[in-house]
């Protein structure tokens, strides 16, 4: 019975050393990792929106292909419907709109730039085409005083006809801009209500091909191209083969010189860093092959946008995607991506821990049995003062005392030879006592050493 209760006394004591010792380390250690997780990257979320305009630059069949690419990576990419490319770039200034990244042509940006809108770069050229009817003219300057087709009021082709005509002094009375959906547009020019008509559309786009092979229907030449490219820098230069379109029926008759505005992906600069680099490698599996304008691997490019470049952008367009999503799953890379973070507390603070806790649970230990050397230094310094019998024989009850608490003293075996230790000491006090009630000469250097 009573070796049962002294086990249940000294498990116990063990487990209350365990706590006391392991409790500090315990709340260094949640503390540093709180701060650390302060600083971690927030998971990215899995559903991106993307404001996109069904008839302008392709962009609605992009949308469609990057929805297929991102849901291999289980991101759920869902597609808000709007009327241009500035429409979009309001969504994206609107913190309300939930907007996250947006389909936007060059040139379409008015005003000052809102720095809250990253450029994720430039996917493909979307050639600015001009139809008309009447006799050839070689600019923009001789449209002046026609019925023009320029797109709907909030759309990326209507800002850059807008530009040009401007620049020419054409998009005054007694000219006439009409806010023609595409369709419509290309309907009125063919039915001859209108004269010409302003669309931004890929070079394979079939509406584009078909228009061009319309009889009294003329496709414009820019003649003072490299004029307009300096002045606008988000305009490039192209010239459209002769035949291209048409082998057989020789369409276009004759080579045509383009300008061509780029197709862009932007965002909110709040965007996961993870799902930038998502996206643009989207964008490189996407808009890297050749066409009928673009070089194979021209694009995904940083080019002008006329809104800064991010800097995971210019990161990627250096160096290419991450380490980690060149070799990972999406979710893998991003989950290392964070934890590494991680490793900070338990190099700084677990290492150093790690070798600290025994120490600190040996000096618990140990802590009992010191205490009690206050006692036998009491009891020395009492032998120096040459007490009597009586003194004698309290003394050493008192330290036969000490020895009965010492022994009950619960240590784990890997410390028991302090308690030894201890036991030692006892027995070098206790022949000291004994020699003096005997009345034998004591040893020379009889004494207690000490443990400081």
């Amino acid at each position: 019975m009573q070796k049962d209760k002294f086990r249940d006394q000294f498990r116990r004591a063990l487990r209350r050393d365990l706590w006391l010792t392991l409790a500090p380390v315990a709340l260094i250690i949640a503390t540093a990792f709180a701060v650390t997780f302060y600083f971690v990257k927030p998971a990215p979320p899995k559903t991106l929106v993307l404001a996109v305009a069904p008839d302008e630059g392709g962009f609605r069949y992009f949308a469609k292909r990057y929805q297929e690419f991102l849901a291999r990576h289980g991101v759920t990419l869902e597609l808000r419907t709007t009327k241009g490319s500035l429409s979009n770039i309001e969504l994206l200034a609107d913190d309300q709109s939930q907007v996250d990244v947006a389909f936007v042509q060059s040139g379409s940006l008015s005003g000052d730039k809102d720095t809250r809108i990253v450029s994720l770069g430039s996917l493909s050229y979307v050639p600015l085409w001009i139809f008309y009817r009447g006799e050839p003219i070689d600019d923009v300057i001789g449209l002046r005083g026609r019925r023009i087709a320029v797109g709907p009021a909030e759309s990326g082709t209507r800002a850059l006809a807008l530009t040009l005509l401007k620049a020419n002094g054409a998009d005054k009375a007694p000219t006439e801009l009409l806010p023609l959906e595409r369709d419509e547009a290309i309907k009125q020019l063919k039915e001859g209500h209108i004269d010409a008509v302003f669309l931004v559309a890929p070079a394979e786009s079939p509406p584009i091909q078909k228009l061009a092979a319309v009889p009294g229907v003329r496709l414009l030449s820019f003649t003072r191209a490299d004029a307009y490219t300096r002045r606008f820098p988000y305009l490039t230069k192209h010239v459209l083969p002769r035949g291209v379109f048409d082998f057989a029926a020789d369409i276009p008759e004759h080579d045509v010189v383009l300008l061509s505005p780029t197709a862009n992906l932007v965002a909110r600069d709040t965007l996961h860093p993870a799902l930038a680099y998502l996206l643009m490698r989207t964008a490189s599996e996407i808009h890297s092959s050749s066409g009928l304008l673009d070089r194979a691997g021209e694009f995904p490019a940083p080019l002008e946008t006329g809104f800064p470049l991010s800097s995971e952008a210019r990161r990627y367009y250096q160096a290419g995607a991450p380490f980690l999503q060149r070799y990972l799953p999406f979710w893998a890379a991003n989950l290392v991506d964070r934890l590494w973070v991680m490793l900070v507390p338990i190099i700084a603070v677990l290492v150093p821990l790690g070798r600290a806790v025994p120490a600190l649970l040996l000096w618990r230990v140990r802590s009992r049995i010191f205490r009690w050397y206050a006692r036998l230094k009491e009891l020395e310094i009492q032998l120096e003062e040459n007490p009597d019998r009586p003194m004698l024989e309290d003394m050493m009850k008192r330290l036969d005392e000490t020895e009965r608490e010492v022994n009950r003293i619960p240590i784990p075996l890997s410390y028991a030879e302090n308690l030894y230790f201890f036991r030692e000491h006892i027995d070098i006090v206790r022949r000291r006592i004994a020699r003096r009630l005997t009345g034998a000469p004591e040893l020379e250097g009889a004494r207690t050493p000490m443990v400081s």
